[in-house]
């Protein structure tokens, strides 16, 4: 190892590393992605696998009185059919409730519900075998809705349900209601008395799919440590492992999962779907199972967003303050309860939006229903609230004869400002600043619909490619709304992450390898982590590990979480890192230079350089032969649970806001909508990678507009899905994605790596009630339910 500089030299300025935090660095897998050759789990490959295939059941509610699995297994190339009663161990799963089977026993509880597994030697044998099973159903009356759910004679859909105390049950009123939080400030019945305007309206959200484009696909490969290895597209590594160790009776250090392409998730992958049952036929097999969900399978195989009924009461005086809200929030959480009490935390936490309102009571509760099981989705609860709440804010304001973004912005939170949970908002809250940006951003020019000529693009008029619009009868309507989201898992959850760096020296030059567990899902998360080690270690080569179970847990890519806490457990690893080089340094070459007596040093360009930019050592030489590799976990915060009578309680770690302006154009005689605009404005904290903000901002507020105009799981005839394919389910493409301006602000939280902010889901939160309320601007119609449908338009 080199001397290091010597006394009386000359020594050179170190210039910033490249592709640091702050700098729109390309994403090293954009271009395999563009170009095809990215390598998703479908394309997982073992020579002598097996594929393996999930019979399905037809009904949403019955009796499973027998199950006959002979014609099946005499099918040639079947090597196994497995039921309920092959299990090896535990029979049940679940996130936070285990209350879903690994396959039906003695009822099925949803349409699509897993009742039988093949594995065979060909996905089409496999099909063909599962057919083959027979399965004697009685079926049974659904449980649809909150009334036919906690009806007298309602059948309780899960009475063996062992997690509930004294105190909680005492609390939920019907043991079909999966969880239930109030939250009360004040007192509503004296403001309703001092209030000039009183408004209160019903509203309805749709029961909205994720759509991923990647379908649910994974291979488990048998090891001959009688162990299993996993190889998936996932949200979250170790609770994947943490549910399948047990189902499969295995110790935890036997089940290895590595992460496999995965090709989006917004929520739908925290759930296990194909896991257990690939990881089961492969240890009864003995062979390699490859499982991979067609369309019509994926509808069934994850999770959705929770469909809604919410009521909405808000009082107010005539000058346009807010005194009260009170509100009733109920989600349909399906046959299972996945993430519902977190999404109902969510929902009744969030539920008066980012306003100072000082009188507020609030009831959200989650339902055990016969329709297909809901869980985590991009807004996870708020999405549902803020529908609601934007709709009123509109609707008082009209009654009030203010204009809609001046009457948000009297109400506005800022820093320092109570929730009605009682905690303090102790970071920036720009919620007056972000509607002021975005109402300042210019308007896209007015069109003059007389007639359609033969010079007009048909894709620009409502209804685009499909031609029925001539221009007669369309109408601009603009409007407005802001969101307000949390960041990380709240409610007293241990929430951290892990990372390992090692810093090393290959062919001369400090390369840093970053491991997490984190799942890259689409985020840009492997961008980020480069960017981070990058800036903390001065290096410009950085490996990313792929991620596995073989080092500590990253939690799930889910709530905005995962730059805020992997990026700041990459960070956190980093600076021990750099220590230990400082700590080298000082010992080997303190005696050549004054500076390293100084504690202002940095690792810039592979040097260690004082903060003026003086070089007073080379990274690859401290290095050397012996790399610096250290694990360490970092956390944040701590949280508390909400009390469950009075929802007081500090429960999120952070907020993040995010307002949008929508401009559509209407045909009111048909019914048709063409969103023209979607412009945004989001506080980001701190932009690590501002062109990856922008597109994460972009995309929620597309995934807003899919729920506002288009997106719905229809579910009908006894609890059936009716739409299970991107046929008759619609989501945005292209030609319906407007231009998305974006305006963002950063205003750091001192209490966030970076000072960096949760960026990914409150776009979608804003994004659906704005262009809900342009349709109202152009139409004069109440609109209380998404997505619109033509027919709510015209009346048809």
């Amino acid at each position: 190892m080199g001397a290091g500089p010597t006394p009386g030299r000359i020594t050179q300025t170190s210039s910033a590393t490249r592709g640091a935090i702050g700098e729109s660095t390309l994403r090293p897998d954009g271009t395999l992605k563009v170009t095809g050759e990215f390598a998703y789990s479908s394309d997982l490959w073992h020579e002598d696998m097996l594929w393996g295939f999930t019979l399905r059941s037809p009904y949403a509610h019955a009796e499973i009185r027998s199950i006959d699995t002979a014609e099946a297994l005499a099918v040639p190339g079947v090597h196994a059919v497995m039921t309920h009663d092959d299990l090896p161990a535990a029979t049940h799963y679940g996130l936070e409730i285990r209350d879903q089977p690994v396959l039906a026993k003695d009822r099925v509880r949803y349409h699509g519900e897993a009742v039988a597994i093949v594995a065979a030697d060909h996905p089409e044998t496999a099909r063909r075998a599962a057919a083959k099973i027979k399965v004697g159903y009685a079926e049974l009356p659904p449980v649809v809705d909150e009334a036919t759910a906690i009806a007298p004679d309602a059948p309780v859909l899960h009475p063996d349900r062992h997690d509930r105390s004294d105190h909680y049950a005492a609390h939920v009123p019907h043991p079909n209601i999966v969880h239930r939080q109030p939250v009360r400030r004040g007192d509503v019945t004296a403001a309703r008395a001092r209030a000039d305007v009183v408004v209160r309206r019903d509203y309805e959200v749709g029961m909205q799919d994720q759509a991923f484009l990647g379908p649910e696909s994974g291979l488990a490969v048998p090891a001959e440590d009688g162990g299993v290895d996993l190889y998936i597209a996932t949200q979250w590594l170790h609770v994947d492992r943490d549910q399948l160790a047990p189902v499969l009776g295995l110790p935890a250090d036997k089940v290895r999962l590595t992460l496999s392409g995965v090709g989006g998730a917004f929520g739908a992958r925290e759930d296990l779907s194909m896991q257990a049952h690939a990881c089961l036929l492969a240890l009864r097999t003995g062979r390699p199972v490859k499982i991979v969900y067609n369309r019509y399978e994926s509808f069934f195989g994850h999770v959705h967003r929770h469909p809604a009924t919410l009521t909405y009461e808000h009082g107010a005086t005539r000058d346009g303050q807010l005194l009260y809200v009170q509100c009733r929030i109920v989600l349909d959480g399906g046959a299972y309860a996945s993430s519902s009490p977190a999404v109902v935390g969510n929902a009744a936490s969030l539920a008066i939006g980012p306003y100072v309102v000082p009188n507020v009571d609030v009831e959200a509760i989650a339902l055990y229903s016969n329709n297909p099981p809901c869980g985590a989705m991009r807004g996870f609860g708020a999405v549902q609230a803020c529908f609601a709440y934007e709709a009123q804010m509109d609707a008082v304001a009209q009654e009030l004869g203010l204009d809609p973004v001046e009457f948000r912005q009297r109400n506005a939170m800022s820093q320092g400002a109570e929730m009605p949970t009682g905690q303090i908002v102790d970071s920036p809250a720009p919620v007056a600043e972000l509607l002021r940006r975005v109402k300042a951003m210019p308007m896209p020019p007015e069109r003059q619909w007389l007639a359609a000529d033969a010079s007009t693009d048909v894709r620009e008029l409502p209804g685009g490619l499909s031609n029925t619009t001539h221009g007669e009868g369309v109408v601009r309507g603009v409007g407005y709304a802001v969101g307000i989201k949390n960041v990380g898992f709240s409610e007293g959850f241990d929430d951290y992450s892990t990372a390992r760096i090692r810093l090393e020296v290959i062919n001369g030059e400090p390369v840093a390898l970053v491991h997490t567990a984190m799942a890259e899902v689409g985020q840009g998360g492997v961008t980020v982590h480069a960017q981070i080690a990058r800036t903390e270690l001065g290096v410009s080569q950085v490996t990313i590990h792929p991620a596995d179970t073989r080092v500590g847990s990253a939690g799930s890519t889910s709530a905005s979480r995962q730059t805020y806490m992997t990026g700041g457990a990459i960070k956190h690893t980093c600076e021990a890192v750099r220590e230990e080089v400082l700590r080298r340094g000082r010992e080997r070459l303190g005696s050549h230079h004054p500076a390293w007596a100084t504690a202002e040093l940095l690792l810039e360009g592979g040097k260690v350089v004082t903060d003026g930019g003086e070089v007073i050592g080379d990274l690859a030489e401290i290095v050397g032969d012996e790399p610096i590799d250290l694990e360490l976990e970092f956390r944040h915060r701590p949280t508390e649970p909400f009390d469950l009578e009075t929802g007081q309680g500090f429960g999120h770690v952070q907020y993040s806001f995010c307002a949008h302006r929508a401009v559509v154009e209407v045909d009111t005689e048909l019914g048709l909508v063409k969103v023209i605009e979607l412009a945004a404005a989001q506080d980001v904290g701190k932009a690590l990678n501002p062109l990856s903000v922008v597109g994460q901002i972009q995309g929620g507020s597309t995934q807003g507009l899919g729920l506002a105009v288009m997106e719905e799981i229809v579910v009908s005839d006894g609890a059936r899905v009716r739409n299970p394919s991107f046929t008759d389910y619609l989501i945005p493409t292209i030609l319906d994605t407007p231009t998305i301006p974006v305006d963002v602000l950063e205003l750091a939280d001192d209490n966030a790596p970076y000072g960096l902010r949760g960026v990914g889901e409150a776009p979608t939160l804003s994004s659906t009630p704005a262009v809900v309320a342009a349709i109202r601007a152009a139409t004069g119609l109440p609109l209380k339910r998404v997505p619109v449908r033509p027919e709510h338009l015209t009346g048809t």
